[in-house]
């Protein structure tokens, strides 16, 4: 997340506590009725649905329907070969009709996207954009990480993810591939559906529906989920049933439920914020209105949640997968170690 949105971010957690406050205070509900709760419901949509970071929106971007793949059968290198290489078809697809549209920014980065030594398992330039892309040799991986990111996740931002990925792939090595899932529509930044779980409800059969693909084409592999914010949401809303080893929540601001008993997942179920995350400051509680409920409930790293909780330094909010310690206590989960107490 770039600094700007992080700043909106922090906006909106300020807005979003005056709400709950307006709500509750000191365990007296304030607002109560219906009349009370619809205004209520009233202020956070004038307030949240528009985005305020100004910033142009990569869904404005036109791209051509990509090419159909079909389930990933196997494994293999001559398998993996011919799904990127659908891929990266549909990645030039669109990189000329950007070009054609002369959007030169976007056509350059999807020049680099379609580089052969990349690897995309799938590809939609629409609407923002979809991307899941492989780092490191899936074929011979033991150990492979699906990180599912946060709000404001698009192919005009797609660097940040990228990078995070390539960092803990180096940090894990050999026999290890890191998978960078951006297979939803994100939430922008400042909006409703940002504090609200409508995304990740949509994004979670996805969700779902790839990793099992990846457990049946990679059955020995120890495959961890690495969620970050509101990529935490869409992780819950898919546990159930999913055949992973853990489920790795960071910069969360709650999952939607009250505790890990709830996510019905036979996973390992992590939590980790850093010192320096104001997302720590958002309020842990869930505010049900006449027509949504704003807010994700429980504290992930709150003894009651029941996660197991590692250390996360003191970085921002975009920053857990730089080098330090965050890094270096989620590769030690990716890995089977527990981190350092």
């Amino acid at each position: 997340m770039t600094s700007t949105s992080t700043t909106a971010w922090q906006k909106l957690a300020g807005l979003v506590s005056a709400l709950l406050g307006m709500a509750r205070v000191g365990g007296v509900r304030l607002v109560g009725g219906r009349l009370g709760r619809a205004l209520l419901g009233g202020v956070v949509v004038a307030s949240v649905a528009v985005p305020l970071t100004g910033a142009a929106r990569a869904a404005g971007v036109r791209a051509p329907v990509p090419a159909a793949v079909p389930p990933l059968r196997a494994a293999s290198p001559t398998a993996l070969a011919e799904r990127y290489a659908v891929s990266r078809g549909s990645i030039r697809a669109a990189e000329r009709m950007a070009a054609g549209d002369g959007n030169r920014w976007r056509a350059s980065m999807l020049r680099g996207m379609a580089d052969p030594a990349r690897a995309f398992l799938s590809f939609d330039g629409r609407d923002g954009g979809r991307a899941v892309e492989v780092f490191g040799d899936l074929s011979r991986a033991e150990r492979i990480a699906v990180i599912v990111p946060g709000a404001d996740t698009n192919l005009d931002k797609y660097g940040l993810l990228r990078g995070g990925s390539l960092r803990l792939q180096a940090r894990l090595g050999d026999r290890s591939a890191v998978i960078a899932w951006l297979g939803y529509r994100t939430p922008s930044t400042v909006s409703l559906p940002a504090v609200t779980t409508g995304r990740a409800d949509e994004a979670a059969p996805g969700l779902r529906s790839f990793v099992r693909e990846l457990t049946a084409i990679k059955p020995d592999a120890r495959i961890s989920l690495l969620c970050h914010s509101y990529g935490s949401v869409v992780c819950a809303r898919a546990a159930d049933g999913l055949d992973v080893a853990d489920i790795v929540l960071y910069a969360s601001a709650g999952v939607g439920v009250d505790d890990v008993a709830a996510l019905r997942t036979r996973a390992t179920v992590w939590a980790g914020r850093s010192l320096g995350d104001w997302i720590g400051g958002v309020p842990h509680t869930r505010l049900p209105l006449p027509f949504v409920t704003v807010g994700f409930g429980a504290d992930p790293v709150s003894p009651e949640f029941g996660a197991r909780v590692f250390a996360a330094g003191n970085d921002g909010h975009s920053d857990y997968l730089r080098p330090g310690v965050a890094l270096e206590n989620i590769a030690r989960i990716v890995s089977g170690r527990l981190p350092p107490e």
